[in-house]
């Protein structure tokens, strides 16, 4: 970038930036708050699975959004034109922008596509800008733009506290067994609204909540006894979820008994993930996940960030 805004010779390379899927491999809902957002104790991570992000100024002042996902909305609703007002709001000096977006992260999955698409706008236009944004004031973007944002400000597993705007990466020992590993994500042909899992946890309480010193004391434990990423999955969301979806237990069963596979649910489903082990036989396990859902099947081989 040379120049500025309004001279001849300001020019502009479009910044393409990755928006990674995420999974929680650890999530447990601890209560509903008096503001009605939900407490959590949370590990989530990035895949190397996810979404591209092209970004260019326009210079008119207008802000656009284009994807080749035709259900993608792509209006005032969508996370990535949300991010790009509060940027300018905040002082980003943007006079426009064209976003164009990849899309391969599917909605209705818990798998934070929207969130990761919101905040990967916030990085672009950051890039773009002559005046960046400190670190603090994207992080007080991300928290604005939704519960699950700020992870995504960071390319490392993290713990995730209060309704998700409390992010602390996770210690470094620990990351190191999660970091690497191969794992198949997998999503029926339907979606779960967040909306409505978090319905049924406030409906099922106080039964459906973890108490949040056993959370903590969980997560814990985890990190100190040098466990595998196998012994750190949880969700206690996967109570609703399984009870009117029954393809989800069913499946992750049949992963377990047959192929000896850690599985879960991620966030709020409905899509699932199992840890991919070196002796896994992976094409056998992928036409099982297919045998029960369908050929149409999402499935995504990929590893942890």
């Amino acid at each position: 970038m040379t120049g500025k805004p309004g001279d001849e010779c300001y020019k502009v390379t479009p910044v393409v930036v990755f928006s990674p899927a995420k999974l929680n491999l650890y999530l447990a809902i601890t209560g509903r708050r008096a503001d009605g957002f939900h407490d959590l104790v949370s590990v989530a991570v990035p895949l190397e699975f996810g979404d591209t992000l092209r970004v260019e100024l326009r210079g008119d002042g207008g802000f656009s959004l284009e994807c080749n996902d035709a259900a993608v909305p792509c209006d005032e609703s969508n996370l990535i034109l949300k991010a790009s007002q509060l940027f300018k709001t905040a002082g980003g000096e943007i006079n426009g922008a064209r976003f164009v977006l990849e899309k391969r992260i599917p909605m209705g999955a818990g798998l934070g596509g929207g969130s990761s698409n919101g905040v990967a706008a916030l990085l672009a236009l950051n890039r773009l800008t002559s005046r960046p944004l400190p670190p603090e004031v994207l992080r007080a973007l991300a928290v604005k733009l939704g519960s699950d944002c700020a992870l995504f400000l960071h390319r490392d597993p993290v713990v995730m506290r209060g309704r998700g705007e409390q992010v602390e990466l996770l210690a470094t020992d620990a990351a190191l067994r999660l970091k690497g590993r191969r794992v198949l994500v997998f999503k029926p042909g339907f979606g779960i609204a967040t909306a409505w899992a978090y319905a049924r946890m406030a409906a099922g309480a106080p039964a459906t909540y973890l108490p949040s010193i056993e959370a903590e004391s969980r997560l814990s434990d985890w990190i100190a006894g040098e466990f595998p990423a196998e012994r750190l999955l949880f969700n206690n969301m996967e109570g609703p979820a399984f009870a009117k979806y029954l393809a989800l237990p069913v499946l992750i069963e049949c992963l377990r008994v047959e192929f000896g596979l850690a599985a879960a649910m991620s966030g709020s489903g409905s899509a699932c993930f199992a840890l991919i082990r070196e002796d896994t036989p992976v094409s056998e396990v992928i036409a099982r996940i297919r045998g029960a859902w369908g050929e149409h099947t999402f499935i995504a081989d990929t590893k942890i960030g």
